[in-house]
């Protein structure tokens, strides 16, 4: 348990914080940070080669879903169709379901998201996209699962050119606050290269925009991001003004922005991951190929089309080829996993701050520990980071990793006194049982030891506030707040 306490005499902030945690990216390490949680065995009680990261469920447990075969151009093998599987924080592996090839789709590639109706939603892409090999009839579907298994094949996408609905989804789905899910195909649509669509929780899909290949983008690779102004953003991978891919901005209505074409310059090109919304509403993401050094890039761009590389990836220890998108940490920096690079050329786990400040949390050797890792990392409500590597392993079809956070103290942001009550805001990276106390002091700021419990609140970090009602009209208060880190 942390202790933070907060004196307020005569409206004077004093703070003392005890038992901090040491502030900063975790360290490069290649040793006690990093966890195997599992190998998979390529067989049909676990799948293979889980080409998409992890969603923590409300329960605690992570989800996430193997692609069952490699997508190694001409080469194939590994000997399912995909699955969906949950794993404990200490590798407790449970297969929920395996994918036959038929009508509930196959060759899963995206991540799973949490509906508010605590079902999983996720997508098939419908077949390997492995050259000329075939492994699937079907051109993708959109499926519900519950924590227990129960498998509900939503929608199948009908995939014939010229056809509105589009197919082959490799994104994972975004929850608006519609309540409906939206989300990309890869190919399909009216012109062949792709569409957003919109589906509701039953099933019920409209096709909100068929891309034609021009300036306005061709063929999403990645899911898209409600930012704060209630649109959609997202990237596309070939098309644009200069035909390296671009960044768009989509309302519900299915009314399109191209924001920024990629010129194949130090900006990058063919962008394969999503965004995500920093503090400061800008966008950030990944570039897999192109920059300065050809190993990808780190970017930021606003909501009006401001691009900016922040770092350019060298393809040695720091990484290169960026494939997955990036994830903002508790601490307000971001963290990623690149492709290949590192300390032995099987990629990396990453750091980064919004102004480019970069650290290596950790080179894949791509033995037992695994390597390649194709997917973002999360989050856990103990504050670690968990992901997937597609390739490596005990058994070399991939691994479930975690690698240790070490970020942030326990800190109160602010204090502002608004008539007669006191405003406190408080900050502890991961989510906790927050237990705020107060006791009163006399006119020459002394106080017993004697805590007043006041509120408890289930912080979800990083911040929590609150206010105290009327707490103003003392000469002096002392504030507390008691947390104990949720571990699942």
């Amino acid at each position: 348990m942390k202790t933070i306490l907060l004196i307020m005499r005569n409206f004077r902030v004093f703070m003392l914080i005890a038992m901090l945690v040491p502030v900063g990216l975790a360290g490069n390490a290649n040793g006690q940070t990093f966890t195997s949680l599992h190998s998979f065995t390529g067989g049909s009680t676990d799948g293979a080669f889980p080409e998409a990261g992890l969603v923590q469920g409300t329960d605690g447990n992570f989800y996430g879903t193997t692609a069952g075969f490699a997508n190694l151009g001409s080469v194939s093998f590994g000997a399912t169709t995909g699955t969906i599987y949950r794993i404990t924080s200490n590798g407790t592996f449970t297969n929920l379901y395996s994918f036959t090839g038929g009508s509930d789709g196959g060759n899963p590639q995206a991540a799973l998201i949490q509906g508010f109706d605590g079902n999983f939603y996720g997508t098939t892409a419908g077949f390997a996209n492995l050259g000329s090999a075939s492994f699937n009839s079907s051109t993708g579907t959109v499926f519900r699962i519950s924590s227990s298994g129960f498998f509900t094949n939503l929608y199948s996408f009908t995939g014939s050119y010229g056809t509105s609905d589009g197919a082959n989804p490799h994104a994972a789905l975004v929850q608006g606050t519609d309540s409906n899910f939206y989300g990309t195909t890869w190919a399909g649509g009216s012109n062949g290269v792709g569409t957003v669509f919109r589906i509701s929780s039953n099933g019920n899909l409209t096709n909100l925009y068929s891309f034609t290949g021009g300036s306005d983008g061709n063929t999403p690779q990645a899911g898209l991001v409600q930012g704060f102004d209630g649109s959609f953003y997202g990237t596309t991978v070939y098309g644009g003004d200069f035909g390296g891919g671009n960044v768009y901005r989509i309302t519900s209505l299915g009314i399109p922005t191209n924001l920024y074409s990629f010129t194949f310059g130090s900006d990058g090109y063919y962008p394969q991951a999503g965004l995500v919304q920093g503090s400061n509403s800008n966008f950030y993401g990944t570039i897999l190929n192109g920059g300065d050094a050809g190993w990808g890039t780190v970017f930021w761009i606003s909501s009006s089309g401001t691009l900016s590389t922040i770092y350019p990836f060298t393809g040695g220890n720091d990484g290169g080829a960026p494939d997955a998108g990036l994830i903002r940490g508790s601490d307000g920096s971001f963290y990623g996993t690149t492709l290949y690079g590192g300390a032995y050329g099987s990629g990396t786990v990453f750091g980064i701050t919004s102004s480019g400040v970069f650290t290596n949390l950790y080179s894949f050797t791509g033995g037992s520990d695994g390597g390649f890792p194709q997917a973002a990392l999360v989050q856990g409500r103990d504050g670690n980071f968990y992901g997937t590597t597609v390739y490596g392993g005990l058994y070399g079809s991939g691994t479930v990793f975690k690698v240790a956070a070490n970020i942030g103290p326990l800190q109160f942001n602010s204090i502002l006194r608004v008539g007669n009550d006191i405003r406190l805001s408080w900050q502890w990276p991961w989510s906790g049982v927050t237990q705020l106390q107060r006791s009163s002091g006399d006119a020459a700021g002394n106080y017993t030891n004697s805590w007043t419990n006041i509120a408890p609140v289930v912080s979800v970090g990083p911040y929590t506030n609150f206010t105290d009602i009327g707490a103003a009209g003392n000469h002096s208060r002392f504030y507390r707040v008691r947390m104990t880190p949720i571990t699942p």
